[in-house]
């Protein structure tokens, strides 16, 4: 299986390329404002864009799609909800890129219409739901309560063994493993929602205490 994290700059954005070695084909995950790196890796490695997928609508991940679907005879593939989309993806839907399966699971928090990417068997490709070591912004506490549930019962339902790759590279390292983010990642240890919410809202005063730069 072909897997590529790259950075696309932005504010720290993470773009990827998941296909298959043998028909040469892949999928641009998440773009961002940089397309052109995409298409650029994608024709050295001799292969053919056949899908963009976006994680969630917001701008700064779906700013190139269109260029690349003007560049490449690509279909866009997103969740239902999102208009634009050649493909609207359901919970569960399994698309094809040769070979290589890309499962998407609905899971809103961060963006009502955000979908994580099972790709293959061990890699997960999360958006912006989750951080390593962090989880990404919910602006109110009725939205923070969304992201709190589908975190427990999407993302932790799911195998620890699980490599995670999400759409910043704002910890220490660009990706880690459901595992080590149910063990580590500070969201994820509080016991209840309300200790959630609290730290959602003291988040930058919570790095001042331990002497972390984040993002």
């Amino acid at each position: 299986m072909i897997f590529e994290q790259l950075h696309i700059g932005g504010d720290k954005n993470l773009a990827y390329l998941i296909g298959d070695e043998s028909s040469h084909e892949v999928a641009a995950v998440d773009p961002g404002a940089n397309p052109y790196m995409l298409i650029k890796r994608a024709d050295e490695l001799g292969a053919r864009i056949t899908y963009v997928i976006a994680t969630h609508s917001h701008y700064d991940h779906i700013a190139g799609v269109d260029e690349i679907l003007r560049k490449t005879d690509a279909k866009y593939a997103a969740y239902q909800t999102i208009d634009a989309a050649d493909l609207r993806l359901t919970d569960g839907q399994v698309i094809h890129v040769g070979s290589v399966p890309i499962k998407a699971i609905f899971c809103p928090g961060h963006c009502r219409d955000s979908i994580l990417l099972l790709c293959g068997e061990n890699k997960l490709i999360v958006g912006d739901e989750i951080f390593v070591g962090g989880v990404g912004i919910t602006r109110s506490e009725s939205q923070a309560r969304l992201h709190y549930r589908n975190l427990h019962e999407k993302l932790l339902a799911l195998d620890d063994n699980l490599e995670i790759y999400p759409g910043h590279d704002y910890g220490p390292t660009p990706s880690s493993t459901i595992g080590h983010e149910r063990r580590t990642n500070p969201y994820l240890q509080q016991p209840d929602f309300a200790s959630f919410w609290h730290l959602r809202q003291n988040w930058k005063q919570y790095l001042r205490e331990i002497n972390i730069t984040w993002g």
